[in-house]
């Protein structure tokens, strides 16, 4: 398999208040990992700006102006109490834009076969007029919809496993029955959203989680409810909001995965993308905020997007790593 890596240094230009999840370390922990031995062969590029005419596609104008008009000189800007602006943040935010954009270029120009981008913030929670939840622009939107609008992708899916429910992804969607969002997530928690009652246009497949469900309860959903329905949906593209949160270190959820869970569900994508639309799969970094379990699990994510078989993929990275 062909993987690229899409990063930024302005990733580390987005700064949080002290004790604030979403912080710089998140991505020095991914930035350290995937700079191991393990990735030596990983192609990396460096994410362009992020586009107003692909952004506008997903969210309001007005949105997009705001967040511009209150991007502060100095200190922090705060939207709600979790969601807070350094002068740093819109350039990470729209890197992250750009990092989403360019990886389908580069799956749709068959430069590689997959993409990993590892920037923040994330970007699941953010609405088509709202940020909130540690995110401003929904990469994974965004990139769906520029698949659509560049490479007349007819059908696009988002499958998203962060321990959160991507209300943003599913807001975006709801009345596009051409756009599929499958979500796996713990319930209730943030942001409320993500019943199996909320279907949209037919197009939405929310499997919740309860509290302390492990490896036996995430493989049973994804393997009854999201990838069937995303066989019957037959995409032309996999974007996959890969959240690290529901391990079972992470302090904001109690879920009790492990690293090989997400090497599992990476090689399911990845199996019915290469049915569906030539193995064509973008995946952009969501939550995860125990770097510990935030590293090893990016490790295996992309270890499986570059070998593409269970066999191959190596889980025993301890000698890379270091106590966070």
């Amino acid at each position: 398999m062909t993987t690229l890596l899409f990063t930024h240094p302005a990733s580390l230009l987005h700064v949080t208040p002290d004790g604030h999840p979403e912080r710089v370390d998140r991505i020095k922990a991914v930035n350290q990992i995937l700079a191991s031995t393990h990735f030596r062969d990983l192609e990396r590029r460096e994410a362009p700006l992020g586009r107003d005419e692909d952004i506008l596609r997903a969210h309001s104008y007005e949105h997009l102006e705001r967040l511009r008009a209150i991007s502060p000189a100095e200190g922090f800007e705060y939207l709600d109490a979790d969601t807070v602006m350094s002068p740093g943040t819109l350039e990470a935010a729209l890197r992250g834009v750009g990092a989403a954009t360019a990886a389908v270029d580069a799956v749709f120009r068959a430069e590689a076969d997959n993409a990993f981008c590892a920037l923040r913030p994330p970007g699941h929670h953010a609405e088509s007029r709202r940020a909130m939840g540690f995110c401003f622009f929904n990469q994974a939107a965004i990139a769906a919809h520029y698949a659509r609008h560049r490479y007349d992708a007819e059908r696009v899916a988002v499958i998203d496993f962060d321990v959160h429910h991507g209300n943003g992804t599913q807001e975006i969607f709801w009345q596009d029955a051409d756009m599929f969002y499958g979500s796996t997530h713990q319930m209730p928690l943030y942001p409320g959203t993500g019943s199996v009652q909320e279907t949209g246009a037919g197009n939405i497949f929310n499997a919740p989680l309860r509290a302390g469900d492990g490896s036996e309860q995430f493989r049973e959903a994804m393997g009854t409810v999201i990838l069937p329905a995303l066989d019957a949906f037959g995409p032309d593209l996999v974007i996959i909001s890969a959240g690290f949160d529901a391990h079972h270190r992470d302090p904001l959820g109690s879920l009790q995965l492990t690293e090989e869970d997400f090497a599992w569900v990476t090689l399911q994508l990845m199996e019915a993308a290469e049915i569906h639309c030539g193995g064509r799969v973008v995946s952009v970094l969501e939550g995860g905020y125990d770097l510990q379990g935030l590293s090893a699990s990016v490790g295996i994510h992309v270890q499986a997007l570059m070998r593409g078989n269970a066999d191959a993929v190596d889980d025993s990275m301890d000698d890379e790593e270091e106590e966070f």
